[in-house]
């Protein structure tokens, strides 16, 4: 039996974590800048949930910039998910443990290794996916655990969604100190942080050792804090999977967005912006399920973006940081193309011949069939190239310009075989369970579970040693990019930096990890072209 004073010295030694005493000795505090937050402990990782990092955005505060979140006296219990934004149920695989939908929604939440607060640890901040319409920092996929037993202080956060997120209006606009409006969510992001710059030494981490992360919407937002000079120097490195917004379509103008909002409001029944904020949230929610509801898109708002995206970054005035990006082998989807028709090449050309009139020829060219067994791998790649991958492929050859490190990965690995043992209505059609012969791609999404370590929080598919050994190596990579700015590392496949003139500039991450040219460049350059002359 060991003596009570060394007992009671183990206790004192836990209670004192971060140097606060709690009411609860097994439970960590941190002193931030607002205040004392209260957490939780699992397995030597301290978690704090539902962190405030704004004032909630309700009342007169819809349809403003975030305020910076006010002080609180006490300790603020940090132990739960606090509520996801404002969204419908859209996407089924997203998996939430939040505390329901609501308008107050501005929390974020970490995961920290650190036992004293003077560790200095690297930092990530993850931006979720789901189109700006659904998403929450709760989803299993992006917990922070399995990234901070490898020595990472990860972050999640929430930002407002949909029409909450990114409504123009004319009346938001002349109430605007900056006349602007619309792009809430991404100063949601902006405000997060300049909260974790401020506040996350008290939690170990690094401040001037921040990554920002994303996929898909998640990807885009991090390409927009990367352009917007409001975040300039509160973060170090960046992350983008599968999206930017220097895509096919121009980003919206202000007076696009305002006549979009003129038009929401108009369906909604309301005549100014005063009578939309006396409607009740969910009453405004659901008018955006109502059919014509238009979708709200990132605006030119001449804050937030003084400028065109592409023309800061041709500029060059954005932020020059290391960047590691790519996406997935595949994201489109051949039906993408070919609708409900069956994958032939004849099929394919009559789709291409619609889609393209006037360049169908070029297009074929660039993306040619010999036979029906290839219409399914090229009508893929067509897909994705239109959905996403070309955006992101010019975000690297931008950002390469900037002579800022780029690294560009290529992901293959295609999810298993859904499980048997449980009923997966979850699952994204086409991921898994496909017939011998077939395009067997990694879809949209894929990789995010492999990159953050949390193959094991989906219980949906049936991983293989291959997937766990393929999220090895990419879950490496991330951390060294993370933490170095290089993803390189012992033991890794060598990953050499993207410069387009060399021979070997893309990393293909899957089952046999390996450099390789890029055998698709005609391709995009193309469309470079194309998209220069709108």
């Amino acid at each position: 039996m060991k003596p009570i004073s060394f007992i009671f010295c183990l206790s004192l030694q836990a209670s004192f974590l971060f140097g606060q005493l709690t009411p609860d000795q097994n439970k960590p505090t941190v002193k931030t800048a607002n205040g004392i937050l209260e957490g939780i402990q699992l397995s030597g990782i301290s978690i704090f949930k539902g962190v405030p990092y704004a004032e909630p955005p309700i009342g007169d505060l819809r349809w403003k910039e975030p305020k910076p979140v006010k002080s609180w006296e006490g300790i603020r219990k940090a132990d739960h998910f606090a509520p996801r934004a404002m969204q419908l149920p859209v996407f089924s695989d997203m998996k939430f443990r939040s505390d329901g939908v609501s308008e107050d929604c501005l929390f974020l939440n970490i995961w920290t290794p650190a036992k004293t607060g003077k560790e200095e640890l690297p930092v990530l901040v993850y931006f979720y996916g789901g189109g700006f319409i659904a998403g929450d920092g709760s989803e299993f996929r992006y917990d922070g655990e399995s990234m901070a037993r490898r020595g990472i202080v990860s972050v999640t956060v929430n930002y407002r969604l949909g029409v909450f997120g990114f409504m123009a209006h004319p009346d938001l606009s002349k109430e605007s100190p900056h006349h602007a409006s619309g792009n809430y969510g991404l100063l949601d992001q902006t405000e997060a942080l300049r909260w974790v710059h401020k506040n996350i030494a008290a939690f170990g981490g690094d401040p001037d050792n921040i990554t920002i992360a994303g996929e898909s919407a998640g990807s885009f937002s991090v390409n927009a804090q990367v352009i917007s000079p409001l975040p300039r120097n509160l973060f170090s490195a960046a992350i983008g999977e599968s999206g930017s917004l220097l895509n096919f379509r121009p980003t919206t103008t202000l007076a696009d967005a305002e006549k979009t909002g003129l038009q929401f409001s108009a369906n909604a029944g309301a005549h100014s912006i005063n009578e939309l904020r006396a409607m009740t949230a969910e009453q405004i929610l659901q008018a955006t399920a109502k059919p014509g509801s238009p979708y709200f898109s990132v605006d030119v708002d001449g804050y937030f973006f003084p400028e065109p995206p592409i023309d800061l970054y041709k500029a060059g005035k954005i932020a020059k940081v290391p960047l590691l990006l790519g996406w997935n082998s595949g994201e489109g989807g051949w039906q993408s193309i070919l609708g409900s028709a069956e994958p032939t090449k004849e099929n394919y050309i009559k789709a291409v011949q619609k889609l393209y009139p006037g360049e169908s020829e070029e297009i074929l060219k660039l993306y040619a069939v010999q036979s029906d067994s290839d219409v399914e791998t090229v009508a893929s790649a067509l897909g994705g190239d239109r959905f996403i991958a070309f955006g992101t492929w010019r975000w690297a050859e931008l950002h390469s310009k900037t002579n800022s490190p780029v690294y560009r990965y290529y992901f293959t690995k295609p999810r298993p075989a859904l499980r048997s043992d449980i009923n997966n209505p979850s699952a994204r059609p086409g991921d898994s369970d496909k017939k011998p012969g077939t395009f067997n791609g990694a879809s949209h999404s894929a990789e995010i579970e492999y990159a953050l370590g949390n193959l094991p929080t989906n219980r949906v598919y049936d991983w293989q040693p291959d997937d766990f050994l393929v999220s090895a190596i990419m879950q490496d990579y991330f951390l060294n990019f993370i933490k170095t700015k290089n993803p390189n590392g012992t033991g890794l496949p060598y990953w050499p930096l993207y410069q387009p003139w060399q021979k070997d500039p893309i990393q293909y991450i899957g089952v046999e990890t390996h450099r390789q040219p890029d055998k698709n460049r005609d391709r995009y350059l193309y469309f470079d072209k194309k998209v220069d002359k709108q």
